[in-house]
């Protein structure tokens, strides 16, 4: 099967074929909430990757990666109850980790970006914005 093909399937799958082929790819099941996009990529990017192994070229990719991996920020782990703070424009903003995301001004958010983008207007990272990551 060409390259070309392999995408081509992966851009007809439905979800739960996505999961089923990622922990046939990677060995694992996939990340819970994952989007259909980001497993449609991140297994199309593997595909690539072997076909560039195969004709000899992966090794300069994979050592790209290792090193961007390494710079990255290591992952915050935030327990329920951790209650974060953030002063913009002069009004302090509460923020509380729950168990099925976090909550703002009486509401439960999926996601510390949601609040950072309610807050500000514009579009932040919501672990940068809240001082996790750097």
């Amino acid at each position: 099967m060409t390259v070309a093909d392999s995408l081509a399937e992966l851009a007809a799958m439905e979800r739960s074929g996505l999961v089923e082929r990622w922990a046939e790819v990677f060995g694992h099941p996939s990340p819970l909430r994952a989007r259909v996009t980001l497993l449609r990529g991140a297994l199309a990017w593997r595909i690539q990757l072997q076909a560039q192994a195969g004709a000899g070229r992966a090794d300069g990719l994979i050592r790209g990666l290792r090193r961007s991996l390494a710079c990255a920020a290591p992952a915050v782990s935030l327990a329920p109850g951790t209650r974060l703070l953030r002063e913009w424009q002069g009004h302090t903003h509460h923020v509380t980790v729950v168990a099925d995301g976090f909550e703002y001004s009486g509401q439960t958010w999926r996601s510390l970006t949601a609040i950072s983008r309610a807050i500000t207007g514009t579009s932040w990272s919501g672990p940068r914005f809240f001082g996790l990551r750097s």
